[in-house]
């Protein structure tokens, strides 16, 4: 007899198709992509081929020209009150508000969505500021702390809600190498320990290597897609002149 077949990963994450325009500037078209649960999935490209106006079409704040995006099983504009309380974000800068401190920029998504007593959501906080290694910076205020750790401050503000699916922008921009090797073995202890999904938005290309199971790369000159898979295949196999400039460090082509 044989065994019984895997079903396939959950998809937690569907574009489909989608497109952002300004006006006559095209930013991308035709992008599509399904991220699975559990994996780490990386948003990659250059400067300026639309890695953060996609991750805002995904996470609600940028309705798509064209284009469908499903989050967590729900359409983002159709029943974005399903889905919004079930995903955290940290953006490029932490974005913690500079006049409370860590443990109280933590407590916010609890505030605003759980009836908790604030002794109850003063201890989830700390337990997350504890996850991410700031369990002793709990009373200090953004300007106290290195970039890194505003970072790591960010991350734990998103997971106040244990939400399963986490979005991080530019988590490595800023900072030195040790500091960003440290910030992707945090990604990965997250997921490993948490179960937690990441939709990572990054051209830093040694985090890419270090962290992502498959990535999707954005193109400037091409206004979309133009390679997705698990990132080091892309390196080694890709014979796209743009891919194997990205992941080789090389200058790319110029477009005719």
């Amino acid at each position: 007899m044989s065994a019984p077949a895997t079903p396939p990963p959950e998809t937690v994450v569907a574009v489909r198709d989608v497109a952002q325009r300004f006006g006559e500037r095209i930013i991308f078209e035709h992008v599509s992509l399904e991220v699975a649960r559990g994996e780490v999935f990386v948003i990659l490209g250059g400067s300026g081929c639309g890695k953060s106006t996609l991750l805002r079409q995904i996470i609600g704040l940028l309705p798509p020209s064209e284009g469908r995006v499903e989050v967590l099983g729900h359409d983002m504009y159709q029943s974005p009150e399903e889905v919004r309380h079930r995903i955290g974000v940290m953006f490029q800068s932490g974005a913690l508000f500079g006049s409370m401190t860590l443990l109280e920029n933590v407590m916010l998504p609890l505030e605003m969505y759980t009836d908790l007593p604030r002794e109850a959501r003063a201890e989830v906080a700390r337990l997350k500021l504890g996850l991410v290694g700031l369990g002793d910076a709990t009373g200090l205020l953004p300007a106290e702390i290195s970039g890194g750790m505003a970072k790591r401050a960010g991350i734990a503000r998103a997971l106040a809600l244990d939400p399963p699916l986490l979005f991080l922008d530019e988590p490595s921009a800023g900072l030195d190498p040790s500091t960003s090797a440290g910030l992707d073995a945090l990604i990965l202890e997250l997921r490993a320990d948490l179960g937690v999904t990441f939709v990572v938005v990054t051209h830093e290309l040694a985090s890419i290597l270090a962290i992502a199971d498959r990535c999707v790369m954005l193109d400037r000159a091409a206004r979309g897609v133009i390679a997705q898979g698990n990132p080091q295949r892309l390196r080694d196999e890709s014979a796209d002149p743009t891919v194997r400039a990205f992941f080789h460090r090389q200058v790319a082509p110029v477009a005719a």
